[in-house]
C-alpha cells in the first residue's frame, strides 16, 4: 500500500516537473556562439581564439543588462570543457555539456560577486584554484557583477589572476566596467557586448513566437523590441507578459496598454496641436490621454521619439521610404518634417529632454507634463536664435512674438472681458502709452516713454527701435499687455531704423522750446534782471504742468 502511494506521488511529481513553465528567457537561452544575437565581434574573436588555441586565462565581459554576458560565460565554459573540445560549437550532448547546462558541473564555479564580495570569500576561491579539475579539462570560475568586489578582495585576486595555473580560467561579467580597477582589467581579455539592435531583436522574437505557436499583429513586435532598449532578456520578459495576457494572438492595442504607450496617431495629433500653438485642443488631448491611462512620462518620451524621427526625416528624406517606419510617420511625419525647420525641431528636442527630467522628479508627473506642454505652446511661434541673428544681420525688422507671455496661446479664451476690450481701442502710439497708465503699469509706462522710439504704427503692429539700456523683455511685455487688454493680437517688432524721438526726449525738447520762449518774454527778462540768480523752474499753462 505504501509503495503504491509512493509511486503515485512520484508520478505526480514527475508530471508536475514536466509541465512546469519555463520563462522564455531561460527556455531559449543560447547554447553556443552561433545563437548569440547582435554580438558578431565577440563571436568572431572567440571563435578565432579557440580554433587557433590562443585562449586567454581571463575574460572580462561588459555591457548593459540582458545582452548575454552570463550566457556567453557559460558558452565559453562548455566550449572549453566539451569532450570534443576545446571546440567552437559544443556538442551539447556529452556529460560535460549537460552538466554545465544544468548548473551541476563540479569544475565550473559560478559566483555572484554582489553577495560574495568579501576578501575571505575570494581567499577561499584562491585556495581552490591550486587543485586540479575533477572531471573537466579546465576549472572555470565565473564571477558575475565583479565590480561589486571590495577593494581588498580585488587586491587578493591580483596575483592569482596574473599567473593562474594552466588548468584555470576566469570569466568576469559586469555592467559597471568603470568600477573595476585598472590593475584587474589589464590582466583580462576584455569584450564589450553591445546593445542588440531593435531589428535583430524583432526577428529573434518572431522566431520564438513561431516556435511557441503564438500569432501577433503586424508592427507589434517593433513596440516590444523598442521597449526592450537593446536587452534580449528584457524583451523576452515583455513577450512573456504579452503572451500571458492573450495566449492565442497578441494585438498592438494590448501591447500598447501593457507598456503604457500612446497610439502613434495620438502622438502625432498631440505634436501637431502643440506646433500650431492650439492651447484648448492640446489640453483637451492631454486630458483624454490621462483619462485613458497614458503615463505622463511615456507621453513625453513618445514626443521625444517622434521629434527625433521627424528630424531624421528632415535631414534624410529617404527614410520616408523605409518600410520599417510606421505608416503614420511615413505619411503625416513627412508632411510635418517639411513644415518644420531643423532649429525648431532641435529646440523642441532640448525642451522635451529637460521636461522628462522634471517629470521623473515631480511629485505629480501629470502636472509636470502639462507645464512642459504649455512651455512648448508658448514658444511654438517664436523665431529661433539663428533667425533673429540673421534678421539683425540683414538689417530687417525682428519679429518678436509672445514669449513668457501672460495671454493664452491660440485657441484659448482671453481673460479680458468684452467691456474691457471695447474700452481699450488703440488708434495711435499715444493711446498705447495711455493704456499702460490706465492699467496702472507705471514702471512699464515709464520704460516705454524713456526707451522706445516709434518707427511705424499700424493696427495690430508696432515697429520700434529700442534706446540703449532698455530692459531685455520690454518688447515682449508690451506685446503681452496689448494682447491682453485689447483682445486682439499685437506684434511688436524691433527695427534698425532710429524712428521718432522717445516720448521723454520729445517732452524734453518741447520743454526746452517753451523755456526759450518764456525766457525771451519782456516781463520774464526784466524779472530775471531784477532778481540776480533767479531761475525758471517750471512753466504752467492754464494751471497744468507742461
Amino acid at each position: 500500500m505504501t509503495r503504491k502511494t509512493s509511486s503515485k506521488e512520484s508520478s505526480v511529481a514527475v508530471s508536475k516537473k514536466s509541465t512546469e513553465y519555463r520563462v522564455l528567457a531561460r527556455k531559449y537561452r543560447p547554447q553556443n556562439f552561433s545563437e548569440l544575437k547582435g554580438q558578431e565581434a565577440l563571436v568572431r574573436t572567440l571563435t578565432n581564439a579557440i580554433q587557433s588555441g590562443r585562449i586567454a586565462h581571463a575574460f572580462m565581459l561588459t555591457g548593459v543588462r540582458g545582452v548575454g554576458k552570463t550566457t556567453t560565460a557559460r558558452i565559453i565554459a562548455r566550449a572549453l570543457n566539451c569532450e570534443k573540445g576545446p571546440i567552437v560549437t559544443p556538442c551539447g550532448q556529452c556529460g560535460q555539456c549537460l552538466a554545465i547546462a544544468e548548473d551541476r558541473h563540479v569544475d565550473v564555479i559560478e559566483m555572484d560577486a554582489a553577495s560574495n564580495n568579501s576578501v575571505d570569500e575570494i581567499r577561499d576561491l584562491i585556495d581552490s584554484v591550486q587543485y586540479a579539475p575533477v572531471s573537466g579539462r579546465y576549472k572555470i570560475f565565473i564571477l558575475d557583477e565583479v565590480h561589486m568586489l571590495s577593494k581588498q578582495a580585488f587586491n587578493a585576486l591580483l596575483k592569482t589572476l596574473e599567473e593562474p595555473p594552466e588548468h584555470v580560467k576566469f570569466v568576469f561579467a559586469t555592467t559597471e566596467i568603470r568600477k573595476v580597477p585598472v590593475t584587474v582589467l589589464s590582466r583580462c581579455q576584455r569584450f564589450d557586448l553591445r546593445r542588440i539592435d531593435a531589428d535583430v531583436l524583432e526577428n529573434y522574437f518572431a522566431e520564438i513566437l513561431v516556435k511557441e505557436k503564438v500569432e501577433i499583429e503586424a508592427g507589434t513586435l517593433s513596440l516590444i523590441a523598442r521597449a526592450a532598449d537593446g536587452s534580449a532578456r528584457d524583451g523576452l520578459s515583455l513577450l512573456d507578459q504579452a503572451i500571458s495576457r492573450e495566449p492565442e494572438k497578441i494585438t498592438e492595442q494590448q501591447v500598447r496598454e501593457m507598456l503604457g504607450l500612446l497610439d502613434r496617431s495620438a502622438t502625432l495629433d498631440l505634436f501637431e496641436t502643440i506646433i500650431k500653438g492650439n492651447g484648448s485642443e492640446t489640453m483637451a488631448l492631454l486630458d483624454t490621454l490621462y483619462k485613458g491611462g497614458a503615463a505622463a512620462l511615456m507621453v513625453a518620451q513618445d514626443l521625444i521619439d517622434l521629434t527625433h524621427t521627424l528630424t531624421k526625416i528632415k535631414i534624410a528624406p529617404e527614410l520616408v521610404k523605409n518600410q520599417a517606419l510606421p505608416e503614420a510617420e511615413r505619411v503625416r511625419g513627412a508632411a510635418l518634417s517639411t513644415a518644420l525647420s531643423v532649429p525648431t525641431l532641435t529646440r523642441t528636442w532640448q525642451m522635451l529632454l529637460k521636461g522628462v527630467q522634471e517629470i521623473q522628479h515631480a511629485f505629480n508627473p501629470q502636472l509636470a507634463l502639462e507645464m512642459l506642454v504649455i512651455r512648448l505652446l508658448y514658444v511654438s511661434d517664436q523665431p529661433t536664435p539663428s533667425d533673429v541673428l540673421k534678421q539683425l544681420k540683414d538689417g530687417s525688422t525682428v519679429s518678436v512674438g509672445t514669449s513668457a507671455r501672460e495671454t493664452p496661446p491660440r485657441g484659448t479664451t482671453s481673460m479680458s472681458s468684452t467691456t474691457e476690450t471695447e474700452a481699450s481701442a488703440v488708434n495711435g502710439f499715444d493711446d498705447v502709452v495711455a493704456l499702460f497708465g490706465q492699467h496702472k503699469e507705471v514702471i512699464l509706462k515709464s520704460q516705454i516713454v524713456n526707451f522706445v522710439h516709434l518707427v511705424e504704427f499700424k493696427q495690430g503692429h508696432l515697429s520700434v527701435h529700442l534706446k540703449e539700456g532698455a530692459p531685455n523683455n520690454l518688447v515682449g511685455q508690451m506685446s503681452d499687455k496689448l494682447n491682453q487688454w485689447t483682445g486682439q493680437r499685437w506684434l511688436v517688432s524691433i527695427s534698425q531704423d532710429m524712428g521718432a524721438p522717445t516720448l521723454a526726449e520729445a517732452s524734453q525738447s518741447q520743454q526746452q522750446e517753451a523755456m526759450e520762449e518764456v525766457r525771451t518774454h519782456p516781463i520774464v527778462r526784466e524779472a530775471l534782471r531784477t532778481f540776480p540768480g533767479a531761475k525758471i523752474v517750471n512753466i504752467r499753462n492754464n494751471g497744468k504742468k507742461t
